[in-house]
Parts: structure tokens; sequence; C-alpha cells
């Protein structure tokens, strides 16, 4: 499952939602959220799934 790291960026912006913040809702590193931010990793479909409910969106609003 591919992260469109522009639509998860504005997600978090949306949701008025830092790094940090989104590690802490979704349950994951910030470590993790930086390298989906990046592109240098992408999250099981599970992770997508947190991260989205995080930010209170569907799935389909974060992935390419």
């Amino acid at each position: 499952m591919k992260v469109n790291k522009y639509k998860l960026q504005i997600a978090m912006a949306n949701a008025c939602l830092s790094m940090d913040d989104l590690a802490a809702l979704a349950e994951v590193s910030r470590v993790s959220i930086s390298k989906y931010l990046s592109g240098k990793r992408q999250p099981k479909p599970k992770t997508a799934g947190k991260i989205a409910k995080a930010l209170n969106v569907p799935v389909t609003e974060i992935i390419e």
C-alpha cells in the first residue's frame, strides 16, 4: 500500500496535527511517520488504517 505523501501532509494540515501528534494518535513511531512522509518507507495496510483513523479520513484519502 503506497501512501501519497502530499495527501498525507494535507490530511495532517486539515487535522492540525504535527508528526508527533499523528504518531501518538496512530500509535506508531515518529520515525515511521517521517519515513512515510519522505517516501523512504510504506506502511502495512493495518498501519495505514491506523493513520487514517487518527486523521479521521478514509484510507483512500491518503493512498495513491
